[in-house]
Formats: structure tokens, sequence, C-alpha cells
């Protein structure tokens, strides 16, 4: 399998286990809170992902290179912290479409600004009306879902 297929179908699984974790993170916070819920995913996400690190490269160093690094790159780790406790506090009250719906709507519109800009280190992107209109059409989609 090609390094660009592997990456499609890796990314694909990802959306399919966004939807679960939308569900079960909003279950586990009803029945313990959305703070503990958010943790308790954080913590079980880090310690797999040190297993994973330890069973890959047979070291913990590239955690200390990646703690070394400038601290806007360590944005991702907060991020994280927030998209759980968002999705645990919304899927519960506004639904799985939606809270889906919502997320990438607002995750596709800075999206287009951070290539847009370049922010980051990312290679530029011109931003033009086909994208503009499939925005539009998809933050119109996204109030929609939010519709019972």
């Amino acid at each position: 399998m090609s390094s660009t297929a592997f990456a499609a179908v890796l990314a694909f699984t990802a959306g399919l286990g966004g939807a679960v974790q939308i569900a079960v993170q909003g279950r586990l916070g009803d029945r313990v809170g959305a703070i503990e819920a958010m943790a308790t995913a954080s913590l079980i996400g880090a310690v797999l992902a040190f297993v994973v690190l330890l069973l890959a490269r047979r070291s913990l160093a590239g955690v200390g290179n990646a703690l070394g690094a400038p601290k806007w790159m360590l944005l991702g780790g907060v991020m994280s912290a927030l998209i759980i406790l968002a999705i645990t506090v919304a899927g519960p009250r506004i639904g799985i479409v939606a809270t889906t719906s919502v997320l990438i709507a607002a995750q596709f519109t800075l999206a287009t600004v951070i290539d847009r800009y370049g922010w980051f280190g990312v290679e530029r992107v011109a931003v033009s009306w086909p994208r503009v209109l499939g925005l539009a059409f998809l933050c119109v989609g996204a109030v929609l879902t939010l519709r019972r």
C-alpha cells in the first residue's frame, strides 16, 4: 500500500472513530462530568501513545525533542483537549451529526484561513470562489443539522 493510500485509509478510519468518540464521550461526560471525561480520555490517549511510541521507536527520546520545539508547535495538545471537551459537552446536547457538522465546518473555515496566509509554516494556498462557495454550503449544512 502506498503512503498516500495508507494516509487516506488512516484519515477515513479516524473519521469513523470521531463519530464513535463523540457518542461515547458524551455518555461518559453525562455519567462522571465533562472535565473528568476529558481528562480520562486524554490520559488513556497519552498512555496508548506512549505504548505505541515505545513499540515503534524503542525510546521516549522523541518526546523530549518535541517538548524542546518552539512552543507554538505544541498547540496540537491544547487543541486536542479543547476538542475532547467540546464533543463531550456538545454531543449529548445537539446530537452526533450536528456536533460533527459544526466541528468540521469550523475546522474547514479556519483551515482555509491558515492555508491562505500560510500560518504555522504551511504552504500558502489561494482562496478561490469555488472554495468559498463550498465553505458557505458546508456552513449552511452545519446550521441545518442543528434543527431537529
